[in-house]
């Protein structure tokens, strides 16, 4: 009797193995890169979002605009040489959109180059009607978008217009932005005007680009909530990423002088002066809420 019940638990056991195995390996797309798991899709992505339908009193000053800068790029090498199939997580950009617009902001698409807007797709909460309706509102900017180059020569000096720069999560903003010398002008004229920069979860790898040319880290000494390095350590065990990164973002800030106020993928949300950060996608209902707030008592 009790070989018979350690043969059945061990059938079970393997079946369990296989079943795993299989979920847990990421798809592989027609490009060549790849996609999480079906396991990690599970974990990781929601059909309705947590947004909150906020009643705000609408801004009516001259600072309406919010600039907002996506990548146009999709996908990310691993150290194994995989690529990750991604871009800007839909909720990370998306949220804090719907509350900023409001609260009665605009926004102002940009890319590096003009390419289109890069979504990570796979994690679109397709039964969220809020969601669907500002992704469908502003679907053509998404797919021609203005240059961030134009946006330098051209509006910087309308710098009364605007109230603040936003950089989107997702692990798209991981490939090149943070070297982007046009994003660090940005960011440096965004904190000489006194606009309030906004990012959340991978977003606050942007920050890096203050350090090219050998400039000081403008964010030196500030508290941020961010992705923790750690987090993204373990998800290739479940397939959401292809392998493992070869650059991280909080490990990075944290040796430039930032303080990093979460340490797990949450909710957490942190302004530090005219800077307002996010943990992670769960972070996203919350940092669009406390942006919103902030913007409309500072301005």
């Amino acid at each position: 009797m009790m070989k018979k019940i350690l043969i059945g638990l061990a059938s079970v056991l393997t079946l369990v193995i296989v079943v795993l195995y299989f979920t847990s390996r990421p798809k592989l797309e027609a490009d060549g890169s790849y996609s999480p798991s079906s396991l990690a899709l599970s974990l990781g992505t929601v059909a309705i979002t947590d947004f909150e339908d906020i009643k705000y009193t609408k801004y009516q000053g001259d600072r309406s605009k919010i600039l907002v800068i996506f990548t146009e790029a999709k996908n990310l090498e691993m150290k194994n040489g995989k690529f990750f199939s991604t871009g800007n997580h839909p909720i990370e950009a998306l949220l804090p959109m719907l509350h900023l617009k409001n609260a009665g902001f605009d926004f102002e698409i940009v890319t590096p180059t003009g390419k289109p807007v890069v979504f990570e797709m796979w994690a679109f909460p397709e039964e969220d009607q809020n969601v669907q309706k500002i992704y469908n509102e502003y679907k053509s900017d998404f797919e021609q978008p203005k240059k961030l180059t134009d946006f330098i020569n051209n509006s910087f000096s309308s710098d009364s217009s605007y109230a603040a720069v936003f950089v989107p999560g997702g692990h798209g903003a991981m490939i090149g932005i943070p070297e982007d010398r046009n994003v660090a002008k940005t960011l440096r004229w965004a904190d000489e005007s006194n606009l309030f920069t906004i990012t959340l979860c991978h977003g606050p790898g942007s920050l890096l680009s203050t350090t090219l040319d050998n400039q000081k880290f403008l964010y030196e000494g500030y508290k941020m909530a961010v992705f923790p390095d750690a987090v993204d350590d373990m998800t290739p065990i479940v397939g959401y990423l292809p392998g493992y990164m070869k650059n991280g973002v909080s490990e990075r800030l944290k040796k430039l002088g930032v303080t990093i106020v979460n340490t797990e993928s949450d909710k957490t949300v942190c302004v530090d002066r005219r800077l307002i950060t996010g943990a992670s996608p769960l972070a996203s209902n919350e940092l669009g809420k406390l942006a919103a707030n902030v913007l409309l008592e500072k301005l």
